[in-house]
């Protein structure tokens, strides 16, 4: 017998649903048995398909958030200049912008919504820097900046991963 999709491979195995003869290289092993790739319907999970609408509406309110999140970036650093609360805000504001990124795209997940809210989070940096107190002067004072937004963008990521 041959198979169904490589007419030029003998094989015994046959779909367990439709009966098609099936090769190994065709045979999607399932909880119920051998299967062929139309019987299997391998698909993603619904909760990461995600269209064209969805990022679109990713995209918007992650700038929305990055503008507003690095206003109150900015005005937090200006009013209570402690570096060490740098990382705190960072944090925050890397959750703040995952959350609603996730919230806003009705809890769908994937590496591109995760890449949406990771950029987020430098806009929202970029933006505090630009408008409140200009580039950091000092090694330590980049080093805790970059750590700052290195933690904002991990805590946005894992919201949506």
């Amino acid at each position: 017998m041959k198979c169904a999709a490589h007419p030029g491979v003998e094989t015994n195995l046959k779909c367990g649903k439709c009966g098609k003869p099936i090769c190994p290289r065709c045979m999607v092993q399932t909880l119920v048995g051998a299967r062929c790739p139309e019987c299997a319907r391998l698909y993603k999970l619904p909760t990461y398909r995600v269209s064209t609408k969805y990022y679109l509406r990713a995209v918007g309110t992650a700038l929305g958030m990055a503008l507003v999140s690095g206003v109150l970036w900015g005005l937090a650093n200006t009013v209570i200049p402690f570096f060490f609360l740098n990382l705190l805000i960072g944090a925050g504001v890397g959750y703040a912008i995952g959350e609603v990124v996730g919230r806003a795209v009705n809890r769908k997940r994937g590496k591109g919504l995760a890449a949406v809210a990771g950029a987020g989070v430098i806009i929202s940096y970029l933006v505090s820097i630009l408008l409140f107190f200009g580039l950091p002067a000092g090694i330590l004072h980049i080093l805790f900046d970059l750590i700052s937004v290195a933690l904002g963008i991990y805590f946005a990521v894992t919201r949506l991963r």
